[in-house]
């Protein structure tokens, strides 16, 4: 995705995945530091953890309270940060001070990918959303803040539902949150679970707890394998279903034009993204 809209924009760039394991993560940013990075984007488990570990942040990371983008600052002569790649690599000329900056673009990427794949506003919907680790709590503290009419909140662990619930109801007191299964209709379920990514692996809803013909939509934030069973299932009883490229195309996008202060080629990420997955 970051690739193929680099090479059409022209810039000498290249994005690469690392391994890194959670104890060595404050280790990893400055060395992406001291090796002049651009940007970094940060997955499953490190995105609460950077939050420590950056010198600012964003309204967004702030508000959300996950990172899952950082972007390397210098500050100029005037005394202004400004990204990284408006100084001249590796010159005399360039910063002698660089700063991290954390981000989190995901908020907003899942309510832009419910809109385009399932056609779905989620102010005044009834949710149910799956799994209250990082991306689950970000999403909960999304959809409560576009005035969801009701949020149901359920977690293999219920103590970290109703955790979640209470922050919740802290920041939006006017949204009915609840950590049990509906028991009538929803207008969508949202898995923000890893229970999907390995091919052999269950549902994370079962079915004698929550029939599918209770939700009209169903979002897997899971993209790779493009269909997981949770989303075999809610086809079969035809929900409308869609995965999670659309929210990783959008979370990538903003992240694109953070680092580089261009517009993101959205069709051209969206085509590579979808060569890569589904092979066509």
């Amino acid at each position: 995705m970051h690739n193929a809209a680099f090479t059409a924009l022209g810039l000498n760039w290249r994005y690469l995945a690392f391994e890194v394991d959670p104890k060595n993560l404050r280790a990893a940013i400055e060395g992406a530091r001291a090796m002049n990075f651009a940007g970094l984007n940060l997955t499953v488990p490190h995105k609460l953890l950077a939050v420590e570990m950056v010198d600012e942040l964003d309204v967004s990371a702030k508000k959300w309270g996950a990172v899952n983008t950082i972007r390397f600052e210098g500050r100029n002569n005037d005394g202004e940060w400004l990204p990284l790649s408006q100084f001249a690599p590796a010159s005399a000329d360039g910063p002698f001070e660089i700063r991290t900056h954390g981000f989190n673009t995901d908020a907003d990427a899942i309510v832009a990918a419910l809109r385009e794949d399932l056609k779905m506003e989620v102010h005044g919907a009834k949710v149910l959303l799956l799994g209250a680790g990082g991306v689950g709590r970000t999403t909960a503290l999304k959809l409560a803040s576009e005035n969801v009419a009701e949020l149901f909140l359920f977690n293999r662990t219920r103590a970290k539902a109703q955790n979640l619930a209470k922050e919740v109801k802290k920041h939006f007191p006017d949204v009915r949150v609840s950590v049990a299964l509906p028991k009538s209709a929803v207008n969508v379920v949202v898995n923000a679970t890893s229970l999907g990514l390995k091919a052999d692996d269950p549902s994370p809803l079962d079915s004698k707890n929550f029939s599918m013909k209770q939700a009209r939509a169903v979002y897997d934030m899971i993209y790779r394998p493009a269909e997981t069973a949770l989303l075999k299932a809610a086809k079969k009883s035809g929900c409308k279903t869609a995965n999670g490229l659309g929210m990783l195309l959008h979370q990538g996008a903003k992240a694109f034009e953070i680092w580089t202060g261009k517009r993101a080629p959205l069709e051209i990420m969206r085509v590579a993204l979808e060569k890569n997955i589904y092979g066509h």
